[in-house]
């Protein structure tokens, strides 16, 4: 059996890791390690974008444990202070991985199949979870870590649209005559406010989680300090709640950058840089009340079903997959990404023990469905 101690220390070892998108490769050697020399699994691979995947036991239910190895860029100084270790990576999402893994770790092979993946890139453009998807995995369900708190469950997530905007003038001048050129950055300013302006009249509903959210995160232009910029790009990353499509939103914004771009006689072309549908999960799936169940074991409450803002790679698995999912796991989201990122230790501690009764409860609320379904 896995002791606190144990658990605590892989997780500072994780977090002493400094694992940016696609830069995962120290932390998949080191729990791959931990699955051979110690953790008991039986096969144990790293794939050819680097995730790392560890599978135990046999038959069915044939269950994914997921959670991503990457951070967001910048270190935060392990450290254990006030009941809570800080690090990038603290909450989202090294806690849920190594609580998962763990669990994963002491399933019993008599009951099913259990299938762990630390997978990369999913700051980024969701390369790990992608590639898992491309490679057919026969699963039944799958849970997948996330900073939802121990006493919540995630059944939704918005969906992505992430775009890069560029706007050509066609020429520039020199900064000392700005009259003989059009400045690509001021033009890029009013693409942007008449995109913000429409998605905000078309998007906004009564609540955050069914709103459209649209925010400029990068701004390049120019080429020099005294020399009018020709050139000038943008990303606009724009979150979709489940009551629309990515289609729908890009479909609106392509008619403002057509509009703006013919009105001011100004070049501008945009290119997909991620397309996330928005996902929610099925409330009535064994998967969900296996959890629901694990969470009043360990903690004596019902747990809140949360709909988040964000975006996770189960929106991209269980649209491909069609099976039942669900996104759970310690840590505080509104601590992910701060330069205070940090989970309550008795919190994680805690968390492997829900994923552990989670797994029980789903072994066996299967096998049930199933004898049911064999005597109709």
């Amino acid at each position: 059996m896995v002791s606190p101690s144990y658990a605590i220390e892989l997780l500072r070892k994780a977090l002493e890791l400094y694992t940016p998108s696609r830069s995962e490769a120290a932390l998949a050697n080191m729990i791959k390690d931990r699955c051979v020399n110690e953790l008991g699994f039986e096969q144990v691979n790293i794939d050819n974008v680097g995730n790392i995947i560890a599978t135990k036991g046999s038959g069915e239910p044939c269950i994914l444990l997921c959670g991503h190895m990457d951070t967001v860029p910048g270190q935060v100084p392990v450290r254990i202070e006030d009941g809570h270790i800080y690090g990038r990576g603290a909450s989202d999402a090294k806690s849920p991985l190594i609580a998962m893994l763990l669990a994963a770790s002491e399933f019993p092979k008599q009951s099913g199949t259990v299938i762990f993946a630390g997978v990369v890139d999913e700051e980024g453009n969701a390369t790990g979870i992608k590639q898992l998807v491309k490679s057919k995995i026969a699963i039944h369900y799958a849970v997948f870590g996330e900073p939802s708190g121990v006493d919540n469950i995630t059944v939704a997530y918005k969906g992505r649209l992430a775009l890069r905007l560029t706007c050509d003038v066609g020429e520039s001048a020199h900064a000392s005559a700005p009259w003989l050129a059009k400045n690509s950055i001021e033009e890029m300013y009013d693409f942007w406010n008449e995109i913000k302006s429409e998605i905000g009249r078309v998007g906004t509903a009564e609540n955050n989680a069914k709103s459209i959210s649209c925010s400029l995160t990068e701004i390049t232009g120019g080429s020099s300090h005294n020399v009018t910029p020709q050139r000038c790009k943008i990303t606009i990353d724009i979150r979709v709640p489940t009551i629309t499509t990515c289609g729908n939103v890009l479909r609106t914004i392509d008619n403002v950058i057509t509009k703006v771009s013919a009105k001011k006689g100004i070049k501008a072309t945009y290119r997909i840089e991620d397309k996330t549908e928005p996902f929610e999960a099925d409330y009535t799936s064994p998967l969900v009340r296996a959890l629901l169940l694990a969470v009043l074991d360990v903690r004596s409450k019902r747990p809140l079903l949360l709909r988040k803002t964000g975006t996770g790679d189960m929106n991209v698995l269980g649209h491909s997959f069609k099976i039942p999912v669900i996104t759970y796991g310690p840590g505080d989201a509104h601590a992910s990404h701060t330069a205070d990122e940090r989970v309550n230790i008795d919190e994680y501690v805690a968390s492997i023990e829900v994923y552990k009764r989670a797994l029980f409860h789903l072994s066996r609320l299967h096998h049930l469905k199933k004898k049911k379904k064999n005597k109709e």
